[in-house]
This record gives C-alpha cells, sequence and structure tokens, in this order.
C-alpha cells in the first residue's frame, strides 16, 4: 500500500463526486425557472440512492469475480463483504497490482456510477416524473451501468480483454449514459410546445458555474484514473487542460462562423465537449494529440447538438450531441492517437505505427456499448412507463415541474406573491 497513493485517489473521488452539484447546476441553469429545482433535486437524489446500491450491489456486480464470459460480476462483494485491508479485487494482480486499499478504489468508482446516472437527466428535463425516475435510476444502476463497466472497466471484463482502451469513462460513462437519456427522452416524448416555442436558459451564469465546478472536478476523475500520484495521472492532468481548452476554444470559433456571434453558453459547452472526449484518451496520447482530440470535439459536437431537430427527438440538454458524440470522437481517436510512450499499458495506434487493430477494438467497443445501452435503457423505461408512468401530466408540466413534483419554487419575485416562470 501507498500513502501518497491513497491519498490522491481519496482526494480524486472526493473531486468527481463534486462534479454531480456542478452538473447539477451546469443543467438548472439551462432549464425555464419553473423546473430549476427539479434538475437540481434529481442530481442530488442520484448521490443518495447510487451509493447505497454501488455498496450493496452495483460494485460487486462490475469488479466482483466473473460470473461468466466476461458479462458480469458475481455477489462475492455484495454488502462490501470480504473488502478490507487484505481484500483483493479481481484481474488487479502483478503489474496492474493496486497500491492503494480495495475500499478506496470501490469509493472512487462509486463517484463514476453517481456522476453517469446524473448526465442522463439533462436528456428527460422539464416532464420526468420523480418517483418514476427514482424508480428507473435505481434499476438502470445495477442492470446497466454495472454490466458495461465490467465489460471495460475489470480485467476480467470481454472488452477490456480485448484490448479496448477506455481510461476513465469514454464509454461506460458518457456513450452509456447519452444513449440511455436518448432512450428514455423517446418514450416520454417532447416536451409541450417543444420545438416550435423558444425554451431559452433561465440562468447562464449557473450554467457558467455548473461548468467551472464540472472542470474542476474532472482532474480527479481522469487523472485519478491513473490510480496513483504518479507520472501518469500528472499526463492526464496536463492533456484533460488542454483539450478542453481546445474544445471551448473550437466551439466559440464555429459558432463565430456559423452564427456571427462566441456564447457563454458556447463556451461552457465546448469546455465540456472537449472534458468529455478526452476522458478516454486522457492516459493514452500525448499533449499534441489532446489539443486535436479537443479542437474536433468541440467543432464537431457544436454541429451534433443540432441533429435533435433534423431527428425529431428532444433530448433537452444535449446529452447525445455532446456526451454520445464526445465520447465516441475520444473512444476512437484512440485508435489513431494512442501510444505506448505515454502508457505501456496500453496499445500504439495508427499514427503511432500500430496499424488498424485497435481501431478495430475501440470501434466494437462504441457499438457493443451504444446497443446495450440504449436497448435496455429504451425496454426499462418502457416497463416504467406502462406501469407508474414516466412523464408528469400536461398540466404538471405547464406549471413546472418545481412546485408539482417537490412543492417549492427556487425563485419568489417579491412583494408580488408570484413565482418565477
Amino acid at each position: 500500500m501507498s500513502a501518497g497513493n491513497t491519498a490522491w485517489v481519496l482526494v480524486s473521488s472526493a473531486l468527481v463526486l463534486f462534479m454531480t452539484p456542478g452538473l447539477a447546476f451546469y443543467y438548472a441553469g439551462m432549464v425555464r425557472a419553473k423546473n430549476v429545482l427539479s434538475m437540481l433535486m434529481q442530481n442530488y437524489f442520484v448521490m443518495g440512492i447510487v451509493s447505497i446500491v454501488w455498496a450493496l450491489v452495483g460494485f460487486s456486480l462490475a469488479f466482483g469475480k466473473d460470473a461468466g464470459f466476461g458479462l458480469i460480476g458475481n455477489f462475492g462483494f455484495a454488502g462490501l463483504l470480504h473488502l478490507g485491508l487484505k481484500g483483493h479485487i479481481p484481474g488487479y494482480s502483478g503489474s496492474s497490482a493496486l497500491s492503494i486499499p480495495p475500499l478506496a478504489f470501490m469509493i472512487f468508482q462509486m463517484m463514476f456510477a453517481i456522476i453517469t446516472a446524473g448526465l442522463i437527466t439533462g436528456a428527460t428535463a422539464d416532464r420526468l416524473k420523480f418517483s418514476s425516475f427514482a424508480i428507473f435510476i435505481t434499476l438502470w444502476s445495477l442492470l446497466v451501468y454495472s454490466p458495461v463497466a465490467h465489460w471495460v472497466f475489470s480485467p476480467n471484463g470481454w472488452l477490456f480483454k480485448l484490448g479496448a482502451l477506455d481510461f476513465a469513462g469514454g464509454t461506460v460513462v458518457h456513450i452509456n449514459s447519452g444513449m440511455a437519456g436518448l432512450a428514455v427522452a423517446i418514450v416520454i416524448g417532447k416536451r409541450k410546445g417543444w420545438p416550435k416555442e423558444p425554451m431559452p436558459p433561465h440562468s447562464l451564469p449557473l450554467t457558467l458555474l455548473g461548468a467551472g465546478m464540472l472542470w474542476f472536478g474532472w482532474f480527479g476523475f481522469n487523472a485519478g484514473s491513473a490510480l496513483g500520484a504518479n507520472e501518469l495521472a500528472a499526463q492526464a492532468f496536463v492533456n484533460t487542460q488542454l483539450a478542453t481548452a481546445g474544445g471551448l476554444l473550437a466551439w466559440l470559433l464555429v459558432e463565430k462562423f456559423k452564427d456571427g456571434h462566441p456564447t457563454t453558453l458556447g463556451a461552457a459547452s465546448g469546455a465540456v465537449a472537449g472534458l468529455v472526449a478526452i476522458t478516454p484518451a486522457c492516459g493514452y496520447v500525448n499533449p499534441l494529440s489532446s489539443i486535436v482530440i479537443g479542437i474536433l470535439a468541440g467543432a464537431v459536437c457544436s454541429v451534433a447538438v443540432r441533429i435533435k431537430f433534423r431527428f425529431g427527438f428532444d433530448d433537452a440538454l444535449d446529452v447525445v450531441g455532446v456526451h454520445v458524440v464526445g465520447g465516441i470522437i475520444g473512444a476512437l481517436s484512440l485508435g489513431f492517437l494512442a501510444t505506448t510512450s505515454i502508457n505501456s499499458a496500453g496499445s500504439n495506434g495508427l499514427f503511432f505505427g500500430g496499424g488498424i487493430s485497435l481501431l478495430g477494438v475501440q470501434t466494437l467497443a462504441v457499438v457493443s456499448v451504444m446497443v446495450f445501452s440504449f436497448v435496455a435503457s429504451f425496454i426499462l423505461a418502457k416497463v416504467i412507463d406502462k406501469t407508474f408512468g414516466l412523464r408528469v401530466s400536461r398540466v404538471d408540466e405547464e406549471e413546472g415541474l418545481d412546485m408539482t413534483q417537490h412543492s417549492e419554487a427556487a425563485y419568489s419575485l417579491s412583494g408580488t406573491g408570484r413565482f418565477g416562470q
């Protein structure tokens, strides 16, 4: 056990948890005033329920002894039993042996499970019944997130064994949550009045604050995935900053040329797009490659957020355009830009003499996660919709989720007796 590595992973765990309130504010600023608290509540609820579910069963399914074919773990760690200082997480042995306590690894991965579930809420904003959301997200974290985490993150997972690279969650976190958000958005349908009725963000300063919190916490997300205070963590940290900066600038440039002016929402969105894209690649590419990945993500995602209008699905806060597309860019970029000079545990991409094999494996990982997450999430959402109803009534949607779901209002117009809309 290394005291320094343990300290870094614990601090990184706290940073990743900090991302979820950041995500809550990022989303809350983009909805209308009558739905601010519903966005905050959904994400804060996720911090509670996923923590318990992960400790009871989720971690065991993701990182327990493989139950067969690299698809899912067993129940050996249920309730965090047998996970003390002398516990052993399957697959982490030899050169891959952990230098941190198993509980530190568990809590770090718990924060990943939390933020992934939270990301889904952006696609379904303004119309999701809270009680049904609570049921969906609880089951989703077990039936969808844990299996995908086992596939990619566990050394015994089938995609891990094939050589798929995902340093901090491009497939497990971003593509997974984005496809789930798309599935649920399709099941519950469009917001009342969308796309004809304007639905501008009610508080861009709140969104920018949330984006800043995400950017700050993301260093724990990416650099913490080195699982030690070492050179690889420093590399991931630097790559994260450079890609984020590239994504921000590229998004603003596209806005300037396309619409004539850069926006603060574009700056926040571009930064998040860069963060998403570098997540799977930050521990496998060099700094120049990270800049390229960030710029590519900022430019492509700024265009991709418009696809919902062409295809007619109401992804309210652009989870698909940023997280699915950004995750795909980051995961596939490894097929070209990964280099063992940065991380000997990885592979060389096409541009570094590795041939096309890694790109093929990365493509398989992307497609597999996209299909599984969408299909499983769609079925789960359909079942809950038919039994409990996923969407609020039209009357409740018009009044706003803050009052109808939580009997609270984020803003009161002083002296008028009216609540902000």
